[in-house]
């Protein structure tokens, strides 16, 4: 079952994404407007109505910042922590593999951000999770491309615990869960994105892990600057992966796998 979740997700998701969709409207509405249909301008028009809302407006921004804005970081440095948790995305498995070098992506400061709770906290357990999440992929797991990161920026191989076996958020939340067995009263902190940190507490929540939430990655602002600096692709992209996280917390919801539609503080 969990395979097939992951298998749909992936492929509907492929034409689903809003500037695919919106790609594909525009080009039939075109085609029947070349073959003669007047009423090919209506999805033409609905096609490029969504680019233009997208360059023209804050529509990224104002779907991104509830869930970014949705936990906080701690407002005190908690005194003892038992353990750092980092959700796998913010590398490129492929890409490492072709060039032989650690490659990241957007989400890079999850790694970062490791790093430097690594050394304030030395006596923490470490653990990065994440499998092969993408359909078409090499050899190389996300957890390789850690350890190759980690042991160049001076972490020790034998601190970190790496889980490789998870494809997607569900599966680093119970993967782990099974793997570490926290005790109760434990303090975890869990290191992803801001826009995906109510989706990864829903379901660590959901495994039986009360973490502590330690958002990063943010990407949007208040001011007029930050909300429409950002050039054209960098918006459309950060449309496309908040609306799949709003998406995705209503589909763990409906399977059971969050404790809550939207996990709250």
């Amino acid at each position: 079952m969990d395979t097939i979740v992951h298998l749909l997700s992936k492929t509907l998701w492929f034409v689903a994404r809003p500037g695919t969709f919106a790609l594909i409207l525009a080009c039939i509405g075109l085609a029947l407007m070349w073959r003669g249909r007047r009423w090919g301008r209506w999805p033409l028009l609905a096609g490029l109505a969504f680019y233009v809302a997208v360059l023209a407006t804050p529509l990224a921004p104002w779907v991104v910042m509830p869930l970014e804005d949705r936990f906080a970081r701690p407002g005190d440095l908690p005194g003892r922590v038992d353990g750092v948790i980092v959700l796998g995305g913010a590398v490129d498995q492929n890409l490492t593999e072709a060039r032989g070098i650690p490659a990241l992506n957007g989400a890079a400061e999850r790694m970062t951000e490791f790093v430097v709770l690594a050394r304030r906290y030395p006596q923490a357990r470490l653990v990065f999770t994440g499998g092969q999440g993408s359909l078409v992929h090499g050899g190389l797991t996300e957890a390789d491309v850690a350890r190759r990161l980690f042991g160049a920026m001076g972490v020790p191989e034998a601190r970190v615990v790496y889980e490789d076996a998870a494809r997607n958020t569900w599966e680093n939340a119970v993967f782990t869960h099974r793997l570490l067995d926290p005790r109760p009263g434990e303090i975890w902190l869990l290191v992803t994105s801001a826009s995906h940190m109510p989706r990864s507490v829903g379901a660590f929540r959901r495994a039986g892990w009360q973490v502590v939430p330690w958002p990063v990655n943010y990407r949007t602002g208040r001011g007029l600057a930050a909300l429409y600096d950002a050039p054209f692709p960098e918006r459309l992209q950060m449309l496309e992966s908040g609306l799949r996280e709003w998406l995705g917390m209503l589909v763990y919801r409906a399977l059971g796998r969050s404790d809550a539609l939207f996990p709250s503080p």
